[in-house]
């Protein structure tokens, strides 16, 4: 047996003994309207996902098969999409999705953090005993194998291990958890957010940035969470409290995520804004993107209707469906009308001589004719009225109550249209 063969079988026992938990109740108000009606993680993402498929697909195609998901803020859409979609695994096997909505079962009380949304689950992983436990924050966009940070885990002999990307300075200030390590890269500090990060020796524009995903070894899980429940002063947040806590006391690891083809760093993205949400999906239409969608080797999936493939018609001078460097989902139509830089969803309709470009059109919208869109996120569901004009005259969007960002990305949503926002999750 060869030394690439035992690694694997090493690793694969490592996640057969782990279960993954994904914290997939945060608000996420800095996407504003976007998730009036929807968790962070239940927002669409890449033409036919939802952010949470990136965290769950990479369970499943790291081996890990025992997975809980942790809801709470608006959760309908989330568990209909999670009981839709990821509910295949086979219980019979050992295998298992459970969703853990925040039910009060300890104390009476919602989820007062994550680490609180931890403690109130015990229970529930007790009966299971797993010797590690993954914990996953359920917003982020990435592709990443966890058995080697499990592996990393193991043979470092920690209680934790934080997975960590190098960021900009800029990018982490007031946004991610930042840590130092020593040259062994166990975490001698960490700072929540900090307003000015301190950099990396010898890389003075970048910092390191926690992911937000933790493994445990359980047994030590379950007694900093029980300790952390009876502390009055603590807000029982990973970030806050649990992290600077164990620094001084444990050994406490940052595992580098990196491209594991390149060394670099990796594609993630933190899609907590409507600008960054609007740049994530636009860069999937690049010629070769950063992320890769059509890897068969490490595939995204997801709920999807069975729906026709996408259709494009007319080809009059005056009018020709088309769309150049888009992505159209199935269920579309594209009737005599224009695609620039465009991503649709499924069972989006766009009518006759309208031009929609540098867009993201979320699932079930209606475009009608003579329209123009530019630079818009359109929400679910929307029906846009014959010969509106959106993105090219600021003042005229905000007067009709539509959302315009910093960097000039509109938000249009059912109800800023005056409709019925049923459909809208």
């Amino acid at each position: 047996m060869n030394d690439s063969t035992q690694q694997l079988r090493y690793v694969s026992r490592l996640t057969r003994d782990t279960i993954a938990l994904v914290l997939a109740g945060g608000q996420g108000s800095r996407l504003h309207e976007l998730t009036a009606w929807r968790a962070k993680p239940a927002v669409y993402f890449g033409g036919k996902f939802r952010i949470i498929d990136f965290p769950m697909s990479n369970c499943l195609n790291s081996g890990i098969r025992r997975i809980g998901v942790l809801t709470q803020y608006k959760a309908h859409s989330l568990i209909r999409h999670l009981v839709q979609g990821w509910s295949h695994l086979n219980s019979a096997t050992g295998d298992f999705l459970e969703i853990l909505p925040a039910s009060q079962r300890v104390g009476g009380e919602w989820y007062k953090g994550t680490a609180d949304a931890i403690y109130q689950n015990l229970d529930i992983i007790r009966t299971h005993m797993p010797k590690y436990v993954l914990v996953l924050s359920g917003d982020h966009i990435y592709k990443m194998d966890y058995g080697p940070m499990l592996a990393f885990h193991a043979e470092s002999g920690a209680q934790m291990t934080v997975s960590c990307l190098e960021v900009p300075l800029e990018e982490a200030a007031n946004d991610y958890g930042v840590m130092k390590v020593d040259e062994n890269q166990q975490v001698i500090g960490f700072e929540e957010k900090p307003a000015a990060p301190e950099s990396i020796p010898g890389h003075p524009d970048l910092c390191l940035a926690s992911m937000g995903n933790y493994v445990f070894d359980t047994e030590f899980l379950f007694d900093e969470l029980i300790a952390d429940a009876d502390n009055p002063d603590s807000s029982h947040d990973f970030g806050k409290d649990i992290i600077p806590s164990l620094i001084s006391r444990s050994k406490v690891m940052a595992y580098p995520f990196r491209d594991p083809e390149t060394n670099e760093r990796a594609y993630w993205r933190d899609v907590g804004n409507l600008d960054a949400f609007w740049q994530a999906n636009m860069e999937l239409i690049n010629v070769t993107p950063e992320l890769n969608l059509y890897d068969d080797d490490w595939p995204i999936l997801t709920h999807q209707e069975q729906l026709p493939p996408a259709k494009f018609v007319f080809n009059d001078s005056e009018r020709r469906g088309m769309g150049v460097d888009s992505m159209v989902s199935g269920g579309c139509l594209v009737s005599g009308a224009y695609l620039d830089h465009t991503l649709l969803f499924s069972h989006v309709r766009v009518c006759s001589y309208s031009e929609v470009r540098y867009s993201v059109v979320l699932p079930g919208v209606e475009i009608g004719r003579n329209c123009r869109i530019n630079k818009a996120i359109i929400d679910r569901a929307c029906v846009i009225p014959e010969g509106t004009v959106i993105g090219e005259d600021k003042e005229a969007d905000l007067a009709r109550g539509f959302r315009v960002t910093d960097k000039g990305v509109v938000l249009v949503t059912p109800d800023m249209l005056g409709q019925s926002t049923h459909m809208a999750r």
